[in-house]
């Protein structure tokens, strides 16, 4: 029903729907009292962060510490251009007066964080505020509205979390001139 709801919105009829799923159109009112009921049940279910917290969770922790970030941007990516994709689709459902679910759970924090803790000691930030700060840069490195020109890779913003947007980590150079220990 997904699929056909991000294509038609609430113009989606249960006839369509049935044939999707391959039964009657009777039998969606068996479990659903009509489609508006139909409908929020599949946008609450597809707004759960139940899947993007499995794939977190089985990122392989003895990774090194880039690559696990990196395919935590990957999962996190997913889940932002999913919800941009569901937002449009309520947007259009609810001008046509559906009740529907309009916030979208976020993922579990700790979960990110978890990706993180095996560095920990060599993190200024704690786990946690490493999770917090990955989420807003793929957030902003992904959504189209809060970007100047192309996405960010996932790569691109893993590097910024990691490493900031310095193109040298080292000090800058002392302004003194060394002293002659020939003299």
């Amino acid at each position: 029903t997904l699929p056909l709801i991000l294509d038609h919105g609430s113009a989606v009829t249960t006839r369509q729907i049935a044939e999707a799923a391959g039964i009657a159109e009777g039998t969606i009112f068996r479990a659903f009292p009509d489609k508006d009921a139909l409908l929020a049940a599949v946008l609450e279910s597809a707004l759960d962060t139940a899947s993007t917290d499995a794939a977190l969770d089985a990122i392989d922790s003895a990774l090194p510490l880039e690559p696990r970030v990196i395919a935590a941007v990957e999962i996190l990516r997913r889940r932002v251009a999913d919800i941009m994709q569901l937002r449009t689709a309520i947007e259009m459902m609810q001008s046509a007066n559906a009740p529907l679910p309009v916030q979208p759970q976020s993922t579990d924090l700790n979960k990110i964080a978890n990706v993180f803790e095996p560095d920990r000691a060599t993190l200024r930030r704690t786990p946690l505020q490493a999770a917090h700060l990955l989420r807003g840069l793929t957030i902003a490195g992904t959504h189209p509205a809060l970007l100047l020109d192309a996405p960010l890779t996932s790569e691109e913003i893993v590097s910024v979390l990691l490493d900031g947007i310095r193109v040298d980590s080292a000090p800058p150079a002392s302004t003194t001139t060394p002293k002659d220990s020939a003299c």
